[in-house]
This record gives C-alpha cells, sequence and structure tokens, in this order.
C-alpha cells in the first residue's frame, strides 16, 4: 500500500513538473510568428489558413489566430506558407567555399549532393565541415561509386580483383556509418561505365546494411534506356534498397514520346513492392561534360592523358568516329546543333554556341567530320561543360505528373555570372510553380510542394523536415503565388528566381523581402 501511494506521488510530481515546464515554455515569446498564411503543408492537401510559430529552429504552433508575443512577426497576407525545398539531385561538393544563393533564391533549403556516383568520400570530415564554415542551407551527402571506385582502382576498365572490391566495400560501409544517406552511381560517367551489375550490387549490399537509398544515374537515358531502368530495380530487388532514378528523362529524339513505356517499367516495379522514386529537372535540356555523353566511354579509359592518345591513332580514331555517327543516328540526330557550351575554360568566348556553330566558326567546316572534329580539338583543350537539348516537352510534363516524381536541379552552387551555365541552377524549382502550375496547369500547387518537400523527406529518411508540422525543422518559405517564377533562360542564366519572399532556414530568414540577409544558419543532415 505504501509503495503504490509512493508511485501515485512521484507520478503526480512528474505530472506538475512537466506541466509546470510547458506552461514555461508557452509563455516564451515566439522567435519568429508568421501570422495569415495560406499554408500548404507538404502532405498534399488542400492549402488552409492558419497562422505559424518558430521557436528557436522548431516550429511550436501551428494554428488559427494564435495567442502569444513574438520576437518577430510577419503578416504573410494571403501568401502561401510550404516548407522548405529538398533537392535531392544536387553537385555540392564545393557548397563550403561557393555562395549557394541562387538555390535559396529558389526555395530550396536542403540539397542531397553526392550524385551521379561523384561524392566525397570521407564524409565525416565533409559533414563536419558545416559547424566550421557556415552554409546558408542544409547539406546531406551520398557516397559515390564513381569516386570511391576511383580511389582504389583509377579509371581502368576492368571489373576489380577480389582486394579491390573488399576495398570498395569498406569505403562505401565507411561512408554510410559517417552519415551518407544512401549509395549513388553515375554508369554513363568514367570509370563507373566500366563497371558491371554484380560490382554495383555487390556495394550496394555494402551500404544497405546501414539503411538509405540506391540512387542511380543509369546506364543509358536514350536508345538503351529500358535496359537501363530495368539495370536499377534489379539493383534494389538484389539488394533490398528503395531505389531513386536520377533526372529520368527521354534523351533520345527517336524515342520521344515513350516515357508512358519507361514509366510503366516504374509502376511496375512499385506494384511489386519495390520502392521507386524518380527525380527530374523541368526542362527540355540536361547538362554534363562534352566527353562522357559524345565520345564513347570505352576511348576515356585511363583518364585525358589516354584518351588523347588514343585519338592520335588512325585506326582507334577512325572507329571512336564511326561510332559517334551511329549513336547520333540512333538518337534520330542528324548533327551536333544540340549540344552548346555552358563552359569552356580554355576559351570561354566559345560559350554560348552550339557544335554546329564552332565548326563553321572556327574550322570553317560545319559538315558533321567537321563537328567531331571540333569536338575532339575541345577534349585535347581540357574537355568542357555542355548543354544539351534532346528532350522533349510532352515527355516531361507526363513525368511530372507521376505521383513518385521529384523535383530537383542536377546542379551545383556554381560561380555567379560564370559561363553560360544550364539555367535550371537558378530556376528549377520556380519554374515548376510558375510555367507547370499556374500557366500550363499540369499539376496542382499542393502536389507541386509535396514533390518537393514531403516526398523528398520520405525517399531520404529526413524524419523531421518537409512538413508545416508542430516539432518539425522550421524551414519554411513564403511564396508570392501570383509572381513566383523563373528568369533564367539559356541565353540569360544568371538571373534568380521571382516570387520567394521569405527563405528561412532553421528558423532564420536567410531571404527576407526578396533580397539575401546574408544569415548562414545551415547544418549538415546525417543518416537517421
Amino acid at each position: 500500500m505504501f509503495l503504490r501511494t509512493l508511485l501515485l506521488i512521484l507520478g503526480a510530481g512528474l505530472l506538475l513538473a512537466a506541466c509546470v515546464k510547458t506552461a514555461s515554455q508557452s509563455n516564451k515569446p515566439y522567435d519568429l510568428l508568421i501570422r495569415n498564411a495560406r499554408v500548404v503543408d507538404g502532405t498534399g492537401n488542400p492549402w488552409f489558413l492558419a497562422d505559424v510559430a518558430v521557436r528557436g529552429d522548431r516550429i511550436v504552433r501551428v494554428g488559427r489566430n494564435l495567442p502569444g508575443e513574438a520576437r518577430q512577426t510577419l503578416d504573410a497576407r494571403n501568401r502561401i506558407l510550404a516548407p522548405g525545398f529538398i533537392d535531392v539531385h544536387a553537385h555540392a561538393e564545393n557548397v563550403y567555399e561557393n555562395p549557394s544563393e541562387r538555390f535559396v533564391r529558389m526555395g530550396v533549403t536542403t540539397l542531397v549532393t553526392g550524385n551521379c556516383g561523384s561524392s566525397v568520400t570521407a564524409v565525416d570530415s565533409f559533414l563536419v565541415l558545416a559547424a566550421n564554415r557556415p552554409i546558408a542551407l542544409n547539406i546531406a551527402t551520398l557516397v559515390g561509386h564513381n569516386s570511391v571506385r576511383r580511389k582504389v582502382m583509377g579509371e581502368v576498365n576492368r571489373a576489380p580483383t577480389a582486394d579491390e572490391l573488399r576495398q570498395m566495400e569498406a569505403l562505401v560501409e565507411k561512408g554510410m556509418q559517417d552519415g551518407a544517406v544512401g549509395f549513388s552511381t553515375g554508369l554513363i560517367y568514367v570509370p563507373g561505365t566500366y563497371a558491371k551489375t554484380d560490382e554495383v550490387v555487390a556495394l550496394a549490399k555494402a551500404a544497405a546494411k546501414h539503411g538509405g537509398v540506391y540512387a542511380s544515374h543509369i546506364r543509358n537515358e536514350e536508345g538503351k534506356v529500358y535496359e537501363a531502368i530495368r539495370e536499377a530495380i534489379h539493383v534494389g530487388r538484389e539488394t533490398g534498397m528503395p531505389v531513386e532514378i536520377s533526372h529520368f528523362k527521354v534523351g533520345s529524339k527517336r524515342m520521344w514520346g515513350e516515357s508512358e513505356k519507361t514509366l510503366d517499367l516504374v509502376r511496375e516495379a512499385r506494384r511489386g513492392g519495390l520502392q521507386v522514386t524518380v527525380d527530374q529537372y523541368a526542362y527540355t535540356a540536361s547538362s554534363t561534360r562534352l566527353s562522357s555523353n559524345l565520345i564513347p566511354a570505352w576511348a576515356l579509359a585511363g583518364g585525358p592523358e589516354e584518351g588523347k592518345r588514343r585519338l592520335g591513332h588512325p585506326d582507334t580514331l577512325a572507329r571512336i568516329v564511326a561510332e559517334m555517327k551511329t549513336e547520333l543516328a540512333n538518337d534520330g540526330f542528324t548533327d551536333y546543333s544540340f549540344a552548346v557550351v555552358a563552359n569552356y575554360k580554355a576559351d570561354t568566348t566559345l560559350n554560348g554556341k552550339s557544335i554546329a556553330q564552332l565548326a563553321q566558326l572556327v574550322r570553317r567546316d560545319s559538315t558533321l567530320d567537321g563537328q567531331i572534329a571540333q569536338i575532339f580539338d575541345m577534349y585535347r583543350g581540357g574537355d568542357a561543360q555542355m548543354v544539351y537539348h534532346k528532350m522533349d516537352e510532352p515527355d516531361v510534363e507526363r513525368i511530372l505528373r507521376e505521383p513518385f516524381t521529384m523535383v530537383a536541379s542536377d546542379a551545383g552552387p556554381g560561380n555567379y555570372l560564370s559561363g553560360v551555365p544550364h539555367p535550371r541552377g537558378y530556376g528549377n524549382n520556380a519554374r515548376v510553380l510558375g510555367r507547370y502550375v499556374r500557366e500550363r496547369q499540369v499539376i496542382s500547387l499542393e502536389d507541386a510542394i509535396r514533390k518537393m518537400t514531403s516526398l523528398p523527406a520520405q525517399t531520404f529518411g529526413f524524419r523531421d523536415r518537409g512538413l508545416v508540422r508542430e516539432g518539425y525543422v522550421a524551414d519554411l518559405l513564403l511564396i508570392d503565388e501570383a509572381t513566383v517564377g523563373d528568369r533564367a533562360t539559356f541565353e540569360a542564366p544568371h538571373q534568380y528566381a521571382a516570387g520567394f519572399d521569405y527563405v528561412i532556414v532553421n528558423g532564420k530568414p536567410v531571404v527576407a523581402e526578396g533580397k539575401n540577409t546574408g544569415t548562414l544558419p545551415g547544418k549538415a543532415i546525417r543518416r537517421e
């Protein structure tokens, strides 16, 4: 009896202490109170009217006519309040050295880097930097197959030995243990392109022991895209990992319209119980290196010097040219007018011009042979970043409508006013809201925001981000629905997006009234 009474007294005391603490917390002023907002909470549900209160880096209240004082109060004036966007496909290994303003100016508050098989291999050291070199947004990373393979094997075109495979598995496991959110491949890039499927499965299994996602730039996005999608799905089935297919597209003119069939492969896998998602950027052009997309992968083995040596051998050169012509014809193109230089460091006057234009301008030879010779000259000169206009608008829209599609830029922090880069790095998320929601009405506002917030958070295991919900991290956006949109174009890409009046990261405004505040509250996010 005494023990029972004692337990009741102790329980009552604990309850009283909790109530006192809660009351004390509730009486504290909010750090930020946003009133009169149309909240699009990230779930895909219709917007609702509410106030949102923030204390520290957390959302503490969501409701109508919230009581209490705040150090800062914003009147949303019926604008959209949404979770911060999570860009699941970025290339931001240099985020600590380069400003990330173009991301936050289009509403991105979290980046997932390490995509396409290219990442840091010292994951812990990379994530620790966030505490010492402040950044504007949050950063998470995958561990990349290409980087791991290059560290162990260099750029050789062969299968790994048993010992090399063990070394790669250990690097992948270490990256996952240190907080990587998954394992990525870039199977069109050297040296990952030389890996057979069994190697990819083995390394993915090493990652799968620790959770996370298998994110793949698949082996082919043109004529062999079906086989490439099936390979990614096979890796997921063999390892039990969720599969994320990067920048999902149909990159062959001859196959325009077949996105319905490529999407069917994903739908079928999902019906079979495998979690497969895709991401895309909202443009009909891609961007990558000149050599990676135009020169056969086997010709690049061993690094640039070996590649240049092959170009100097007449028989090998003839083989390379023949394969390039065959690939071009298979994709439904007659020349390289679709390939535009984004940044050629050896001669920046070439930036913004197509290979066909440059062949005429530089070589006075606009024939296909002249264009291929121009490609080789630029490869010898140090390679170039390119923009490839190879996709069709109806395919982009069809992929965007799918419930398992996320929105991602495939961009890095970049250098403001440097080169003529793909405009996706400045306008991708804004373009979805302006062009595909407001103007073309391809998807609803609520679904578009879901694709940029809760779906990425769910896919990559960010358990307290991606929703406007009490207890969640206060990554928030205040958006003018009438003006939001992209300003960046292919001809003039260095233009920030419009309509993002406030961008709040971990409770701190990094954009206020459409202007950069200079605040750097970003954090590293590790796999939980």
